[in-house]
């Protein structure tokens, strides 16, 4: 059972990365934005090959599923990075926020970039937990 979770949080993960991407495209987004698709990218494969091979095998040892999951652990946060600048603020002013709302055309507001990265947190802790107790 942890096996088909693990398989669904994945292709979630990967999915938040890419569409994350895809919304983000005309913004300014900068280096976070960046660093979020390449971490994703990496971490969906690494952990993939982790799965997929056999735990006797290079592939699927533990070395491979630690350098994963320190990739998950960079996208969440450079995910949260981006969800942050992109919920208004005081302090960033009215300006900031058009900008990136601007770039935003999906939805008129953040919900699905919320239920996105906190979700992500949720499913990179899950990894890391079933990880740790030898359930994946």
């Amino acid at each position: 059972m942890s096996m088909i979770v693990a398989y669904i949080l994945t292709f979630l993960g990967a999915l938040a990365v890419v569409l994350t991407r895809l919304r983000l495209r005309n913004s300014h987004a900068g280096w976070p934005l960046a660093a979020h698709t390449g971490a994703g990218a990496v971490a969906v494969v690494l952990w993939l090959l982790f799965l997929i091979f056999p735990e006797a095998s290079f592939l699927g040892g533990s070395l491979v599923g630690v350098i994963a999951l320190a990739f998950w652990w960079v996208v969440t946060a450079t995910g949260l990075m981006l969800l942050v600048r992109w919920l208004p603020s005081r302090n960033r002013g009215k300006r900031a926020a058009d900008t990136v709302a601007a770039a935003d055309s999906w939805t008129e507001s953040p919900w699905l970039s919320v239920l996105a990265h906190v979700g992500m947190l949720l499913g990179v802790s899950w990894f890391t937990w079933a990880y740790a107790i030898s359930a994946i």
